[in-house]
């Protein structure tokens, strides 16, 4: 979208991660005020279904479904993500140019290896992107906590947010993803796929678990590895 700082940043390995793991989240954030922006790493141009420039129009439609700020593509290669430098760099520029307080990245263990490279990458990156002689031609950045967010496979929740009022919106900008959840009918070409086989149903069976045990009708985990500061604890 455009060059704009922000407070949190996203990443995800392909357009529709981010929405799927956090996208009430997102929300939430955006109506208190916080500028949000998410990277997708690859363009997602091995995907059994849809084109690029089809995910690329459904993205801009999850985006404007969410209301963030700022939204961008490396086009790194899909299922091709790996620990080298220029992949390393390429996220690095990206924290120094959004200078975000908070990244976030997928959980380090899913099903899909493109999650799990993409949140090793983007650990890598926020290390890195404080490093004054690190690509010494970008000022550095200092992020304050790295939170990671899942997708299909869920362990070792550290936080919860509640989502209760932004279902409605996840779910909206989900639905702008039709070409990899909408299954299609007899004759059609489209390739079943987990995620065109009730995956959005079950994402929402998922939130609202996750909700329960709180007493919320949804919410969404996070799992953080550093400690995560607080001055006061209250009791919400």
């Amino acid at each position: 979208m455009n060059n704009e700082q922000v407070d949190i940043l996203i990443f995800g390995a392909h357009p529709d991660d981010a929405e799927i793991g956090m996208g009430g989240t997102i929300a939430k954030h955006v109506q208190a005020g916080l500028k949000v922006g998410i990277c997708d790493l690859t363009a997602a141009e091995m995907s059994s279904n849809g084109t690029v420039e089809l995910r690329r129009q459904e993205a801009e439609a999850a985006s404007a479904a969410l209301g963030i700020s700022a939204r961008s593509c490396l086009n790194l290669p899909d299922r091709g993500l790996r620990p080298l430098p220029e992949q390393i760099g390429a996220i690095v520029a990206e924290i120094r140019l959004r200078k975000p307080r908070i990244v976030f990245a997928p959980y380090w263990q899913d099903r899909h290896p493109d999650h799990n490279a993409c949140s090793a990458l983007v650990e890598e990156a926020v290390f890195n992107a404080k490093l004054r002689r690190y690509m010494p031609e970008l000022p550095p950045v200092q992020v304050k906590q790295l939170v990671y967010y899942y997708i299909n496979d869920i362990k070792d929740v550290s936080l919860v947010v509640d989502i209760s009022g932004y279902s409605d919106i996840k779910r909206t900008a989900l639905s702008a993803y039709r070409s990899q959840f909408e299954s299609g009918g007899p004759g059609s070409d489209i390739v079943q796929t987990p995620l065109n086989q009730r995956y959005l149903e079950r994402v929402e069976a998922r939130d609202s678990l996750l909700g329960q045990a709180r007493g919320w009708s949804s919410a969404e985990g996070f799992a953080i590895k550093n400690p995560h500061a607080v001055s006061l604890f209250t009791e919400e």
